[in-house]
């Protein structure tokens, strides 16, 4: 898969300084957390080579959640659709009359643009539905996610995802700035290997909530789904209302995905009530499989969604 620009991300940075007034006006301090959280994810490795560009790194957990296809095509609104045929060919043993909704828990973590020089992070965590037909073409995938819970205390990261016509709960998250904490017992009694790792968070709405726990795979070959499934689904163009997208173009190939913090690949639970995936909750045993990982990124904000037909990562 190509990671490159859209021919018309030039066009698109007359938005960013218009984005970066907002954030700089409504950012809070780069240590999210109370009571001296300090981030332990690694810096922004490509912040000089991208100067008048928001870029920064996503340390998230990215869990695959299998709903049937049909339940997908009733929760995605009937004027879109879903595109089957890419998916498939990227993961060939998926059951047939399933679809891969994925939650991600997600800390951006040393957004910068250099040119303004400042440096913000933000937690998030939200249910997305990629492989969506947005344009009708047949073609092109984009990742619908229609709500998101993200950090109470960044305004700015809430006034931008509003307009995408995004759902927004502010919300308190544990750990406080970090993409994780790790836990001394594992998800379940009977899984004894690896380090376990947790988050939780709590929306405004007294209901809506997201519990994670994962623990790493005992063989990291084992995965069901591969790296190239991650990258495909974290590189389509995100939207809410499907008017505006927002790209972000993660790279897979800096030295935040290189060893000694390579990708792992996680088993575990989750429970959640986050609309329209409300009332997933933790099952017998450790079903779902995901991957941790820290990529780099740029993001070139409130583009026509139209403008990125063809748009291939």
């Amino acid at each position: 898969m190509k990671l490159q620009a859209p021919s018309n991300m030039n066009m698109a940075l007359q938005t960013v300084f218009a984005l970066v007034t907002g954030l700089v006006l409504g950012a809070v301090p780069p240590a999210l957390g109370q009571d001296g959280c300090v981030s332990l994810s690694q810096p922004n490795p490509i912040a000089q080579q991208y100067p008048e560009l928001p870029t920064g790194t996503l340390n998230v957990t990215i869990a695959v959640v299998p709903i049937p296809l049909r339940v997908a095509r009733k929760m995605l609104p009937s004027k879109w659709k879903i595109l089957t045929r890419p998916y498939r060919a990227l993961l060939p043993d998926f059951p047939p009359d399933k679809y891969p909704v994925f939650m991600q828990f997600a800390l951006d973590h040393d957004i910068q643009v250099t040119a303004v020089k400042f440096s913000i992070s933000r937690l998030s965590a939200a249910f997305s539905f990629p492989f969506i037909d947005l344009l009708g073409d047949g073609y092109t995938s984009f990742t619908w996610t229609p709500t998101q819970l993200i950090s109470y205390n960044n305004i700015a990261a809430i006034t931008e995802a509003e307009k995408y016509g995004q759902t927004v709960h502010p919300a308190r998250f544990d750990p406080e700035c970090n993409a994780y904490r790790y836990v001394k017992s594992p998800p379940f009694k009977r899984d004894t290997y690896g380090k376990s790792s947790s988050v939780a968070v709590n929306g405004s709405n007294p209901n809506t909530h997201v519990e994670m726990q994962f623990t790493p795979l005992p063989n990291q070959n084992k995965s069901p789904y591969p790296l190239e499934f991650f990258k495909n689904i974290t590189n389509q163009p995100i939207f809410g209302d499907g008017v505006a997208c927002d790209l972000q173009i993660r790279l897979f190939n800096t030295s935040l995905s290189q060893a000694p913090f390579e990708p792992r690949y996680v088993r575990g639970s989750i429970s959640a009530n986050l609309p329209p995936m409300e009332k997933v909750k933790k099952g017998r045993g450790m079903d779902y499989f995901g991957v941790q990982i820290d990529t780099a990124f740029i993001e070139v904000n409130s583009l026509n969604c139209s403008t990125l037909q063809g748009y291939e990562g």
